[in-house]
């Protein structure tokens, strides 16, 4: 069990510890399931992604020699990047790259401190900033009709696409009174709250804390008839509180990591992340526009792992566009990730929305949504208000609505000329979403791409689904789960013509017939498990989920 502690002490200082291997990668990857729920594994099988050792926990015994050494104290730990937090003297931490062979290398919060550290030059005289600032000011959708209307959400719901079979995850400060306000009636009797984590202060009771991300999820999944309606409705929901809000410190940044990799292992579709960092209670761990380059924070090379779990990040842009910082913050630097910038309802940009690019140049933000006095549900009376401003609310509006996006499918694979790119599904969302934007042609610093038209944007995504043959459309396997074989069907077509091929969930081809000359295969060798089976003729193909027993 991990130990967290909330005080900041100027003689114990925050890293990293980053472990060599993981000995025990060839167990898990050869059981996926003791790793990844069979809703996570699916997502990969759909998305085409393979398991890697990324998906391999940390090794339980270095762990465990870092647990029992009384030098540091563990605060958090990430797979992904096989790295422990810790804490500890300055000295003690350095003593245990000598201690342990299995360390490959130790980042210090402080980046003065690191040897070869990327950009290690601090800036102490940055202005501190609220991660997630609300900025006050004095169906039938209701209050929410302009917010979802000025992105043409309507045409999506209008054509069923309400975030049904979308699971979310919102990692966030707090969500208080989710579990006995109105508003969310409808999605608690849905049974549409799956669950939840509070990393913060490693319990389950995610409806406490901060009421920041009670007011974020109001505006997906919030309800009250005739009066207000979120932007995916029917969409299920993980509610994880990485934030504590009390403070400003490095340990948030792991606990975004680790409540990421949670969500990837339950099989979330999308992640809605209305926090950003820049600064923190130690001047020493502050980032500088230098660092918001995508790479080099914690959080942010977490993000990219999580974008290439085949989840779609979503990530508020920043509220300092009026202050002397006015950059985005981590992890909206995230190449994969979709950083969403405010507007007014006037569609006029939010003076106070963050300014990109990266500091290495690309376009941040790359979205706009209505971030200034958005409408919500107010976490203490219920009450639906428009009192509260930031980028901390364009962002889940814009996320709720992706899910819905995210929600098509389509029988048929990615034609030819786009699987060639070996891009995943979500590449092909992303770029029709943000080519539907109204600045698409000219991005600038602060309106990144501009507004997106989800109209535009379904009919662009669906474009890249389309094939020259529609000979597979109907193309089914029967039976599945099978024991021995299966049979192809696909009336009235000569099978010589096609190629069948079944690949493991890590990626490897297990078999392979070309110009078949009957349709039913034998799967007796395989072992049980998930296999992904691959019909193609030319430049067309069909996958599709097998399953051995």
């Amino acid at each position: 069990m991990l130990v967290t502690c909330s005080f900041f002490a100027q003689d114990k200082e925050d890293a990293w510890l980053f472990f060599k291997d993981k000995p025990n990668e060839s167990v898990f990857l050869n059981n996926p399931l003791s790793i990844l729920s069979q809703r996570a594994l699916d997502r990969r099988i759909k998305q085409q992604i393979s398991l890697d050792s990324k998906d391999v926990p940390i090794d339980i015994d270095y762990f465990n020699q870092i647990k029992i050494d009384t030098s540091v104290v563990i605060l958090g730990k990430s797979k992904w990047l096989n790295a422990l937090h810790i804490q500890g003297t300055i000295d003690n931490i350095k003593l245990l790259k000598l201690n342990y062979p299995f360390i490959n290398n130790i980042e210090f919060a402080n980046k003065s401190l690191n040897i070869s550290a990327k950009y290690n030059k601090v800036n102490s005289s940055l202005n501190h900033t609220k991660k997630f600032e609300e900025i006050t000011t004095d169906f039938n959708y209701g209050a929410a009709d302009h917010q979802i209307k000025m992105l043409q959400g309507n045409f999506l719901h209008e054509n069923g696409y309400t975030g049904n079979n979308q699971i979310i995850a919102i990692i966030d400060a707090g969500f208080p009174n989710v579990n006995t306000l109105p508003a969310f009636k409808r999605i608690r009797d849905n049974n549409q709250i799956l669950g939840g984590y509070n990393f913060a202060d490693r319990n389950t009771d995610f409806y406490s804390r901060n009421s920041h991300g009670t007011h974020v999820l109001s505006t997906i999944s919030g309800y009250v008839k005739d009066e207000f309606v979120g932007a995916a409705p029917d969409a299920k929901f993980y509610l994880f509180i990485s934030e504590i809000a009390e403070n400003e410190t490095v340990l948030e940044e792991t606990l975004w990591v680790e409540a990421a990799e949670k969500a990837d292992s339950l099989g979330v579709d999308i992640i809605n992340t209305s926090l950003g960092y820049t600064t923190f209670d130690n001047p020493n761990h502050h980032h500088t526009y230098q660092h918001m380059d995508g790479k080099t924070t914690f959080i942010s090379r977490g993000a990219e792992i999580a974008a290439s779990r085949g989840m779609l990040l979503v990530n508020s842009a920043g509220n300092s566009g009026n202050s002397s910082w006015k950059y985005i913050g981590a992890p909206a630097d995230a190449a994969s990730v979709i950083t969403v910038g405010a507007v007014k309802a006037s569609e006029e940009i939010a003076g106070f929305s963050s300014y990109g690019p990266t500091y290495d140049g690309r376009i941040k933000p790359e979205i706009l949504a209505q971030g200034q006095n958005p409408y919500l549900i107010h976490f203490a009376s219920g009450a639906i208000t428009n009192a509260g401003s930031g980028t901390s609310f364009s962002s889940p509006i814009m996320a709720g609505l992706i899910a819905c996006l995210n929600q098509y499918e389509n029988s048929l694979p990615l034609n030819e000329s786009r699987s060639m790119t070996k891009k995943n599904r979500n590449f092909y969302l992303k770029k029709a979403l943000f080519e539907s934007a109204d600045k698409y042609s000219l991005p600038s610093e602060q309106h990144g791409y501009g507004i997106p038209d989800f109209k535009i944007a379904f009919e662009k995504y669906r474009s890249y689904f389309t094939t020259n043959d529609a000979s597979l459309n109907n193309l089914k396997i029967y039976p599945n789960p099978t024991t021995s074989s299966f049979t192809i069907m696909l009336d009235g077509l000569l099978f010589e013509d096609y190629t069948i091929e079944i690949y493991t969930i890590l990626g490897e081809k297990v078999y392979k017939k070309d110009n078949l000359i009957t349709n039913t295969i034998d799967v007796s060798f395989l072992s049980n498990g998930v296999y992904v089976a691959k019909i193609s003729k030319g430049n067309t193909f069909k996958t599709l989920k097998l399953i051995k027993n």
